[in-house]
């Protein structure tokens, strides 16, 4: 492994101490960083935060410890790339981490911000880059923190495809916004490959996630509140890329940013996820307020079911209120798959049960408009409107379940 080391330029004056309350919390793994990290250096630039040096190349329970990791890398060894990469993937949602890569490549740059590095430095890094550097992901960690507790982030997680997660999703923003006077209440698809949910409520014109990833700039400075479309409910919509792109198109880094800008214009924010798993859908996961998560009554999907809180617990996430929505069930229980079953095979039973009605679905997806638009006091209506209580319930509360 080769050492990499922060230079100490004496012609370039270091950017003055900055003021900060935060007492951030900083690990400098020494293994790899070189004979000499700057400890005493950004202690000095930096009197609010407290750095701490390792002797390893990456602390265990890093996430419970630290803030923010500085490591070593040597971008010409490829197991060691694979191995770091792998390390930032599995901690994006709950540290940030400032890699030092000695013979850099843009592939492997790319990879690590990708999968949610706050910043790729080339070794050696020298004491005004390193400084800005750590002043800008400073700058991010407390724009989170001041935005902690204003709008509220809720994930729609499926189980699997054409649960009709997104049909819940739209009819419950509708629903919330007519609670809320029509305002304050946004519906972000970010299901970047297959989403749908502006026109599901008919909003043609929406301003879509590639827009915002072409603007370039701050994403948390975007004026979200006046340019996103509304639906005739009040409802703002962030829709979905009209042509497909990679899943990797978003970054944690971007949806630190965006969820700074949704929790600072509206109150409460459904954001509709792609079904796969990925660096950015873990941290957006983890700074929810709410995880909904979609099933059918079904064999496969009460399979899915169970992966995807397996999921949720291997990645910490459980912590995070969750809702379990059994969606579409018939009265008949034509599946055949009774929901005691289906609950007894998951661990765990369902927060809410919604009937299956498709055609009237169907009839307010088709209008761009609120079920109760097409059709007054179902059963449909009815379940939907336990979901609205049960995402403006600060505390997790039991739910009356439908359909039984």
């Amino acid at each position: 492994m080769s050492l990499l080391h922060f230079g100490r330029p004496k012609s370039v004056a270091p950017p003055p101490p900055p003021s900060r309350p935060t007492a951030w919390r900083v690990g400098l793994c020494g293994v790899g960083l070189g004979a000499d990290p700057p400890v005493a250096m950004l202690s000095a630039m930096f009197p609010a935060v407290t750095f701490r040096l390792l002797d390893c190349a990456w602390p265990e329970r890093a996430a419970h410890t630290f803030d923010l990791l500085i490591v070593g890398l040597n971008g010409a060894d490829p197991a060691e790339v694979e191995r770091m990469t792998q390390r930032i993937a599995s901690s994006a949602a709950r540290i940030e981490v400032l890699v030092a890569m000695r013979g850099a490549e843009i592939d492997a740059t790319r990879r690590l911000l990708h999968q949610g590095a706050a910043d790729v430095l080339p070794a050696p890094v020298s004491d005004t880059t390193l400084a800005i550097a750590l002043e800008r992901i400073f700058c991010r960690l407390d724009t989170g923190r001041a935005h902690k507790r204003s709008g509220e982030i809720i994930s729609v997680l499926k189980a699997g495809g054409g649960v009709g997660a997104t049909s819940l999703a739209a009819q419950t923003a509708v629903m919330l916004a007519g609670r809320s006077g029509g305002s304050g209440v946004c519906l972000a698809d970010l299901d970047v490959q297959m989403g749908v949910a502006a026109l599901y409520l008919d909003v043609g014109d929406a301003v879509t996630v590639g827009q915002v990833l072409a603007a370039g700039g701050a994403v948390e400075e975007m004026p979200f509140a006046t340019s996103l479309p509304c639906h005739r409910s009040g409802v703002a919509v962030l829709g979905a890329p009209q042509e497909m792109m990679p899943v990797e198109a978003l970054s944690p880094t971007v949806v630190d940013g965006l969820i700074a800008a949704l929790r600072r214009d509206f109150e409460t924010t459904l954001v509709d996820l792609p079904t796969v798993w990925t660096a950015w859908t873990n941290r957006l996961l983890r700074q929810s307020q709410r995880i909904v998560l979609v099933t059918h009554l079904s064999v496969p999907h009460v399979h899915l079911v169970r992966r995807q809180l397996h999921m949720l617990a291997a990645q910490r996430l459980d912590d995070v209120p969750l809702t379990l929505v059994c969606n579409q069930v018939e009265p008949d229980n034509a599946s055949g798959l009774s929901l005691k079953a289906a609950e007894q095979a998951i661990g765990r039973p369902f927060d809410l049960v919604v009937p299956e009605d498709r055609k009237l679905m169907h009839q307010a997806i088709n209008q761009g408009v609120a079920l109760s638009a097409v059709r007054r006091g179902t059963k449909l209506e009815a379940a939907i409107t336990r979901l609205a209580d049960t995402l403006v319930t600060t505390q997790p509360v039991a739910l009356a379940q439908a359909g039984r």
